[in-house]
């Protein structure tokens, strides 16, 4: 990508060529540069941000019949929800004199709001995934500190650890209200399962038992439909929780470690899958895959629990179930794959906190999670009584007890693309090339985050 003479950035970025002469943001990381004026920090946004042409209508700009009331917007990243975020947006409308809300749910709305945020256009409240781009959006400070907000006492524990996780550095409160999570592992033919009485496993061990004695049956252990890149993340990230330390990014940062060292094992046993699926798992995509596990081609297929609903359009009475990725032999180990799927951020720009809050309160309404649940087939962050898909009764005991740990990709940064870096190790199965690829590459494109952890460090 290059940039016009044009182009124009906010006030207080240092621009620099990076090694592919392509314009970069200098500073603190890639996303953004910090900067201390008159005793406030400004908010800035990466300089490739500044010229993408997505954009929203200027929120505050509310119709007259609205006059008087509290204008809050919320923009979320989930489009797939849209009808269930226009029943929420109806249904506060209708029950709320004081404030009026509007929802909108955008394809590709990270992008849209990084380039709102670039004119300084901010929504009052966002909707995004406890991913990478949260991280960078709390080290931006253009979010605010709920940690006030009553509601997250009621949000499993385990989420606000994931959360907090995230952050780059540590920083004080919390910046985050996670509303639904997803989980990964593997998804199973239960009704398969019951007629030849086959176990779940609970050790990789017993997993590669399970798969040979599937396989003498002549049935496919697995599906793969690793031809989508993505879908190369599925299994990598189940299995990572058991073989890897949840902090691994950071403790590469911090120069303590390497992913060379961190993830042999995970990349080895990945390969032992292999043999377990399609004769050729890179001939196959996504819709592929959800396809040939509904009409019962393969026993078990790793994916998250978000691939149900693609799942059962094709065989809507599939009586699917799901376990936990085995990925070592300890018992004790086990632990469930999952992060936040959808979370809400209330902008530092917000000029109303209280009536955001009340949005909050409206959104966490039990009955408003449940439907979200019932569309989504998603697991809530809130602690309650709701009612799970069956789908995830094999995971239920490890999310009730908040037994849970991040996904692995949560930490990679989109340029690094190591969903296509997996993809390509899994078709050429040289393991130190792609792991020394792995560390070159994190280095390369965390340049910024590294110096800015290392910093941080050393004067703490």
């Amino acid at each position: 990508m290059r940039f016009g003479a044009g182009c124009q950035c906010l006030s207080g970025q240092i621009l620099v060529k990076n090694e592919e002469g392509v314009n970069a943001m200098k500073g603190r990381n890639v996303f953004h540069e910090r900067k201390a004026i008159q005793g406030k920090r400004t908010k800035c946004v990466g300089v490739a941000l500044c010229c993408m042409t997505a954009m929203l209508p200027t929120a505050g700009c509310a119709s007259s019949e609205n006059s008087g009331k509290t204008e809050i917007e919320i923009v979320q990243y989930k489009p797939e929800a849209a009808n269930y975020f226009k029943m929420v947006e109806e249904q506060f409308n209708a029950t709320h004199d004081d404030i009026h809300l509007t929802i909108n749910s955008p394809n590709d709305a990270t992008t849209i709001l990084k380039t709102r945020f670039i004119r300084e256009d901010y929504p009052d409240i966002i909707g995004i995934g406890g991913d990478i781009n949260y991280s960078y959006f709390v080290d931006a400070e253009i979010l605010t500190d709920v940690s006030d907000y009553p509601g997250l006492q009621d949000i499993n524990q385990g989420y606000l650890d994931i959360a907090e996780a995230l952050e780059l550095i540590p920083v004080d409160g919390t910046y985050i209200v996670p509303y639904v999570a997803n989980a990964a592992g593997v998804l199973y033919n239960r009704q398969m399962f019951a007629e030849h009485d086959w176990q779940i496993p609970e050790t990789w061990e017993e997993l590669l038992a399970l798969c040979d004695e599937i396989q003498a049956e002549g049935i496919l252990p697995f599906y793969f439909g690793f031809k989508d890149t993505w879908t190369c993340l599925a299994p990598w990230n189940a299995m990572a929780v058991e073989l890897a330390p949840s902090d691994t990014t950071k403790q590469v940062n911090r120069g303590e470690t390497t992913f060379t060292e961190q993830y042999r094992e995970l990349a080895e046993k990945y390969l032992q899958l292999l043999p377990y699926g399609p004769a050729d798992p890179f001939a196959y995509g996504y819709n592929d895959a959800c396809t040939a596990f509904a009409r019962g081609e393969a026993a078990m297929y790793p994916i998250g629990s978000y691939a149900t609903p693609q799942i059962l359009s094709v065989n809507p009475d599939l009586d699917i179930d799901s376990f936990v990725m085995p990925a070592c032999d300890n018992r004790e180990d086990r632990t469930l794959n999952s992060g936040i799927d959808l979370g809400f951020c209330v902008m530092a720009d917000c000029p109303n906190k209280e009536a955001a809050y009340e949005v909050l309160d409206f959104l966490l309404a039990d009955e408003n999670i449940q439907k979200y649940i019932d569309d989504q087939n998603a697991v809530p962050c809130k602690s309650g009584e709701f009612q799970l898909a069956s789908m995830l009764d094999g995971m239920l005991e490890f999310i009730q007890t908040g037994n849970m740990t991040d996904y692995q990709d949560h930490y990679y940064p989109s340029e690094m693309s190591v969903d296509a870096l997996l993809q390509t190790y899994l078709i050429e199965k040289d393991r130190d090339s792609f792991l020394a690829t792995f560390d070159k590459n994190w280095q390369r494109y965390n340049r910024d985050i590294i110096r800015m952890v290392q910093e941080y460090a050393q004067n703490h």
